[in-house]
């Protein structure tokens, strides 16, 4: 693969800058996000896709031999049967790859998404109350 640029803007630029077969895994893993959280703003952020609902979601990037998938955070703080899914691809403490030679595990994407848009929305919640608590002093 040869190297791309990584100044963008919109995800769709992000993604035609790969050649066609990287392209289609690419937006295979966007359509799986979309439909986990519809309500999601995309952006680009760090040069990558990245998805945010109430705070940041996911971000995925393309590499030689796989898709990064960062659910926007340590993976150690999903609950266990998500580490355990995850455990059979290989990763870093924040990340997934997803190799490009196997099915993207949709099931597994969406259980990670929507759990982090509820993440998210708890937080807020939690954020609100503590705002709402400060202006009553």
């Amino acid at each position: 693969m040869a190297t791309v640029k990584s100044d963008f803007n919109q995800i769709d630029e992000y993604i035609t800058a790969y050649p066609p077969d990287f392209q289609a895994r690419l937006q295979e893993l966007r359509k799986i996000i979309r439909a986990a959280a519809p309500k999601a703003e995309e952006l680009i952020s760090y040069g990558m896709p990245a998805y945010k609902q109430q705070g940041m979601l996911v971000y995925f990037g393309a590499n030689k031999a796989h898709i990064g998938f960062y659910p926007g955070g340590k993976l150690s703080g999903l609950d266990e049967s998500l580490q355990q899914e995850i455990s059979k691809y290989k990763g870093t403490p924040a990340s997934i790859h997803l190799p490009y030679d196997k099915a993207i595990p949709k099931t597994l994407v969406t259980k990670i998404v929507k759990y982090r848009v509820s993440e998210n929305a708890a937080n807020a919640i939690i954020k609100a109350e503590k705002k709402a608590a400060g202006k009553k002093k």
